[in-house]
């Protein structure tokens, strides 16, 4: 077979069927994130297919977190009950933030 392998190696399989990956595979396969799966598929010439099955990319997890999901929520409530501020320019948004934020127009805090 002429296609190339980034891994070739043996694996045991133990009791109930367990198979332990290598530690290198894991890692550049990001199989030892929280929630990682393999997808086995067994082919009709005897070949068992696995691919790495994460629920989220890795890179991506932060946004899955309950904390940045319950702010989620509390913009999309936000938006719909109309309580946002649409800006026409950087300028006008940032006069904004200092508004809200009780900046004078010196740059100092308000009272």
């Amino acid at each position: 077979m002429d296609t190339k392998h980034r891994y070739h190696g043996y694996v045991s399989l133990q009791r109930r069927g367990v198979v332990a990956l290598p530690a290198e595979v894991r890692e550049r396969m990001h199989l030892d994130e929280p929630g990682a799966q393999l997808e086995v598929t067994e082919r009709e010439d005897g070949v068992l297919e696995l691919r790495a099955a994460l629920p989220v990319p890795a890179d991506q997890a932060w946004f899955w977190t309950q904390r940045w999901q319950e702010r989620e929520r509390e913009v999309d409530d936000l938006v719909a009950a109309g309580q946002v501020a649409v800006h026409d320019d950087v300028d006008d948004f940032l006069a904004h933030v200092d508004d809200v934020a009780g900046v004078a127009d010196d740059g100092t805090a308000g009272e």
